[in-house]
């Protein structure tokens, strides 16, 4: 739908209505971009679903939010419905993903080896930050929702193989106060893929927040999962009202936002999880 390309200073996407794009990327932050600031929008049906989440690599995919090779980004207030990934975070750093729903939609961050030394667009990957300097993501307060049919993982950090001894730090910062929940427990489907890990394919497959924890008992300290949660969660996804239900029992998951990310979406309410404050 939109590529904002080639070292742009603090574009902001706000309030847009993105859908039905299945063979393309929904709104894409394409190398050397800072600062950007991706809030409350709307994105639905890009990509096509019916892609598998391959383990070498994070191709073939299409994505809602795309940011990469780039510095800096607030991605807040978005609602991501039915996409091959909800966003995905490529060979970037500091980016601030806060208080999205992702329903359907996998959130991908990602690293790899490409970088200004022997690439076909060598001057890519210089304008963004180095190999060992794609980290520093925060990953707080948000709604991941898969149905009885969603076969991926809700989260997918991913790095290559070979990778695991040159970057054996997460990409992330910080996460946590995010709920997982899935209406099906679909037998080897992970909840969270994850690197990087000590292992021969640098990733694990983790089917629930108590194996992650037991990984990296750092992040998701007041993170929640919901396996096989059978309840009404949301207020009507037919209608497509993607507010929690008042009783869903992780409605107050969430902390408080940093004042200036609040500002930015027009909140001014107490702590929440998803793209949309709680009402009765």
């Amino acid at each position: 739908a939109v590529k904002i390309f080639n070292q742009c200073y603090r574009v902001t996407c706000n309030d847009n209505l993105v859908i039905d794009l299945p063979n393309s990327n929904g709104i894409w932050y394409d190398v050397g971009n800072v600062d950007g600031i991706f809030t409350n929008n709307w994105i639905q049906g890009v990509g096509r679903t019916d892609f598998k989440i391959r383990t070498d690599n994070v191709w073939p995919s299409d994505n809602g939010f795309f940011f990469e090779i780039s510095k800096g980004a607030l991605c807040a207030g978005n609602v991501f419905v039915d996409c091959d990934h909800g966003l995905l975070v490529l060979n970037a750093s500091d980016v601030k993903i806060y208080n999205n729903t992702f329903v359907n939609s996998t959130a991908c961050i990602a690293r790899n080896e490409r970088s200004a030394q022997g690439d076909h667009f060598g001057w890519h990957p210089s304008t963004g930050p180095d190999v060992n300097e794609r980290d520093g993501h925060f990953f707080i307060n948000n709604l991941l929702t898969g149905d009885e049919k969603f076969d991926r993982p809700l989260l997918y950090v991913w790095q290559r193989d070979f990778q695991c001894k040159e970057l054996p730090e997460p990409m992330l910062k910080q996460q946590d106060h995010n709920v997982y929940v899935r209406r099906a427990d679909i037998q080897g489907n992970p909840v969270i893929l994850w690197s990087p890990v000590q292992n021969k394919s640098c990733q694990a497959a983790l089917k629930s927040l108590e194996e992650f924890r037991r990984l990296n008992p750092e992040f998701e300290k007041n993170g929640t999962g919901f396996y096989s949660y059978n309840n009404q969660l949301f207020k009507s996804r037919e209608l497509g009202n993607y507010q929690l239900l008042p009783g869903f029992p992780g409605i107050n998951n969430g902390t408080a936002l940093p004042s200036e990310i609040s500002k930015l979406i027009g909140s001014n309410q107490g702590p929440y999880i998803g793209a949309f404050p709680h009402t009765d």
